[in-house]
């Protein structure tokens, strides 16, 4: 609770399952509203986060706030992503099983800076040593490697991964950190060869030319120049002003050397950055017979060099195909295009192959070589559901992997959801929801499903295009309730779908796919003779990556679709095995301003994300539920026999709380460890009873406190008093008693006075006498009356 109700008004709630309209989206909407403009960006929905992008350092992620949220109950404090990771530990480390973290939302939202910070709060809060330090250092800076060679500026973020992620962070018995391990899926190839406008090609190449010293941009053949070179040019944004290619070189530099790099590897990986820039410079030509020959021969020669292939066999793969007919080998020529295709098919081979090695050479850095038991908790940063202006085969399949993923959402929430009702004893009432299982299948169904079919149309013998791929979709899921094409649609939606394209339903709303390319990006084609000369390789890591085993497998690779579907299916197979946490992100604006909150494309996200149906399933039952003795600390003071200690159990102290504050039976149940409260109201009702208890329980607290101060000051001044007065009542003694002594001295002097005449037979001892004991100023009569007062 973020205090009372009036703080309630002014920043929301901090669940939305405390929401009285929960089913309203505009409730929903005006909620994140209020908090976002609080500078609140995190919000639950349960144990679910929301995340906004604030577009801002905010104060919120220093070591202080790390260790406020170690080790406390998840609710005890404002929603925070420390909460999640430090909640997901905690079970850990208790319950001894396996968690993960799903991360998700569309690019711009801030799923890899959530990842990081989630990474840096266990580097910090977690038990240490110094070996356990190298395994923290190199978790922490796999990041900034894959994110050069994985992540790109695009037109919705400046820092985009290109990829999905799946880390799996290993833990041992005391909870410290001490391996990893990392898995990649669908890095964006095609970002290598073409860039829309607006968009870069991937951070690596940029940092390279910027930051390298002009020793290594020699010895590689490059110019500092990105525009010199065709594969970087396309989008026109080469600079960006949020960017620092040459400040990232270092740290991914530094990064290298702490993974464990050799040089001898970086010498390799550089020059396949490199082979990939001269690549994209090669222009062909015809020649007489309108065959395909390269123009110039400066770029070959480097490519040569560098990836240690011999340059003539190099020449003639990029300029030729090697066929198989009648168990013969025969060269086929290639035409400008064919050509130009060929060339892009080597760069996107190699550079994914090496994405693919280099997350392999992180993965052995991290690697715990203790074979004990380890429990993990796993970051999956994923990209969102994506509806771009054009939808091609990349944006099919991160929808089908949304899809797979909502699924899995919504399974396990419910299954919770019944676990918990189970494990307390509360009646369990079947929940209504939205089951896209239909979707998936549509998609991935052996034989019937559009992977299925395209695949089919990628392996038939024949001229396939993607106009044919389409009117199978036609002809096998053309009655499906979830797919439309043109020629399927009625009068009215026919206008809004081109006649190469096809629309599915998605659980997130509609979205319309272009055919074309889906057929050449499903088979990402390699000629076996371009292979060929990428096997003999001398570079080190081209020969990890094309192994001559390849040569000799005479069955067809799997396509990319079906790669992805296996992969995907396997990362579900793995999530499902562990317990859930969910972080969802949203991208606030499109122009990446702080404190801008454009609805509609919040709302657009929020439907994508799934979050109404979430929120639906989480309040279907009771909105809140917490352990009786966390409710008990909490709302003790409401109630005089719990108040200020109960000494029985916690569950009989709740019941006796909740029926002194008055609660009906239909707003509440007691299960064995846990109470139930159905209805918000009647906790923002307690909420708001507690809050003014709180403040009565202060002003009382403040008047003993006062009290107390004033008795204090008081005993504090009457001792002063004291011991003034008894400091003055001694001087007035002393001074009282000098003065009598002074009167008796002089009294005497006086008696030696009167006794003279009997001293009259001793005259010459009477001056002495009289110097001695009356001083030169003694007047007898006057002295004796004054000291006589004296002693009265």
């Amino acid at each position: 609770m973020e205090g009372a109700l009036i703080a309630r008004d002014r920043v929301g709630v901090q669940d939305f399952v405390l929401l009285d309209s929960h089913t309203s989206e505009a409730a929903f909407l005006n909620n994140l509203r209020k908090r976002y403009q609080e500078n609140l960006i995190y919000t639950y929905i349960g144990t679910l986060l929301v995340s906004v992008n604030p577009y801002k350092e905010l104060d919120i992620y220093t070591v202080t706030q790390m260790q406020l949220y170690r080790g406390v109950n998840f609710f005890e404090l404002p929603p925070h992503l420390y909460a999640i990771a430090d909640n997901a530990y905690r079970v850990m480390c208790s319950e001894y099983n396996n968690h993960f973290i799903l991360i998700s939302g569309e690019s711009g939202a801030g799923k890899t800076e959530a990842s990081k910070k989630i990474l840096q709060y266990y580097a910090v809060t977690c038990p240490t040593t110094e070996q356990l330090q190298i395994v923290r250092d190199r978790l922490l800076l796999s990041n900034p490697v894959l994110e050069a060679f994985g992540n790109a500026k695009t037109l919705r973020n400046d820092n985009s991964s290109r990829f999905g992620k799946y880390m799996d962070i290993q833990f041992d018995f005391k909870g410290a950190p001490v391996g990893g391990h990392i898995l990649s899926y669908l890095i964006e190839k095609s970002r290598v060869v073409h860039q829309n406008h607006g968009e870069r090609n991937f951070h690596i190449f940029y940092q390279l030319l910027e930051g390298g010293d002009k020793d290594l941009l020699c010895w590689l053949g490059l110019e500092r120049n990105p525009q010199k070179y065709a594969y970087l040019i396309q989008g026109r944004c080469a600079k960006v002003f949020s960017i620092n290619d040459k400040n990232d070189w270092k740290i991914v530099r530094k990064a290298f050397s702490i993974i464990d790099f050799t040089e001898k590897d970086l010498e390799h990986l550089f020059g396949i950055v490199a082979s990939v820039l001269h690549l994209g410079n090669i222009q062909f030509e015809e020649d007489s017979n309108g065959h395909a020959i390269i123009r110039d021969g400066t770029q070959i020669k480097w490519i040569s060099k560098l990836l240690g292939v011999h340059l003539s066999i190099l020449q003639e793969a990029l300029t030729h195909r090697k066929i198989e007919a009648r168990s013969e080998e025969v060269l086929s020529p290639l035409n400008v295009d064919l050509a130009f295709c060929a060339r892009d098919a080597v760069a996107k081979a190699i550079y994914g192959r090496t994405f693919t090695w280099l997350v392999n050479k992180i993965n052995g850095s991290l690697a715990n070589k203790d074979s004990t038991r380890k429990t993990v908790i796993g970051l999956l940063d994923i990209y969102g559901f994506e509806v771009l202006d054009t939808n091609s085969f990349e944006q099919f399949c991160i929808n089908y992997c949304n899809e797979k993923l909502q699924q899995l959402l919504i399974e396990m929430t419910l299954k919770a959801e019944q676990e918990e009702y189970e494990l307390e004893g509360i009646e369990w009432e079947p929940i209504p929801y939205f089951n896209n299982k239909i979707i998936c299948d549509l998609v991935e169904q052996k034989h019937k499903g559009i992977i299925s079919i395209l695949d089919e149309e990628c392996l038939r013998p024949g001229e396939a295009t993607d106009l044919s791929f389409l009117e199978k979709l036609e002809e096998k899921v053309g009655d499906h309730a979830h797919f439309v094409t043109r020629k399927l649609a009625d009068q009215k939606t026919r206008k809004s779908i081109d006649w190469v394209d096809f629309r599915l339903l998605h659980y997130a709303g509609e979205v319309t796919y272009c055919a074309v390319g889906f057929l050449e990006k499903n088979n990402d084609l390699l000629y076996r003779n371009l292979k060929e000369v990428l096997c003999n390789s001398k570079n080190g890591i081209i020969r990890d990556c094309f192994l001559l085993s390849e040569l000799d497998n005479r069955r067809r690779p799997e396509t990319v679709a079906t790669q992805f579907k296996n992969s995907l299916t396997s990362l579900i197979e793995i999530l499902m095995s562990k317990e859930p946490s969910y972080v969802r992100c949203i991208k606030p604006n499109e122009n990446k301003e702080p404190g801008k909150f454009d609805d509609y494309l919040i709302r657009h996200q929020v439907k994508y994300l799934g979050l109404m149906e979430h929120l639906r399933v989480r309040r279907a039952g009771f909105a809140y539920r917490r352990k009786y003795e966390l409710f008990l600390q909490r709302y003790k003071s409401l109630c005089p026999a719990t108040w200020p200690h109960w000494h029985g159990p916690a569950a009989e102290g709740v019941e006796r709380l909740i029926k002194h504050i008055g609660y009906k039976p239909e707003e509440y149940k007691l299960g064995r460890t846990k109470i139930f409260i159905r209805f918000p109201k009647t906790l923002f009702a307690t909420e708001d009873a507690f809050e003014y208890r709180k403040h009565l329980l202060v002003s009382r607290l403040q008047a003993k406190y006062k009290g107390c101060l004033g008795k204090r000051a008081y005993q504090k001044k009457r001792k002063a008093a004291i011991k003034l007065e008894a400091c003055w009542r001694g001087a007035l003694a002393r001074k009282e008693a000098k003065k009598r002594m002074w009167a008796v001295q002089i009294i005497r002097n006086a008696a030696c006075a009167v006794q003279l005449p009997h001293e009259a037979q001793r005259p010459r001892s009477k001056k002495r006498l009289g110097q001695e004991l009356a001083p030169a100023s003694f007047h007898p009569g006057r002295d004796i009356r004054d000291a006589t007062e004296n002693l009265h």
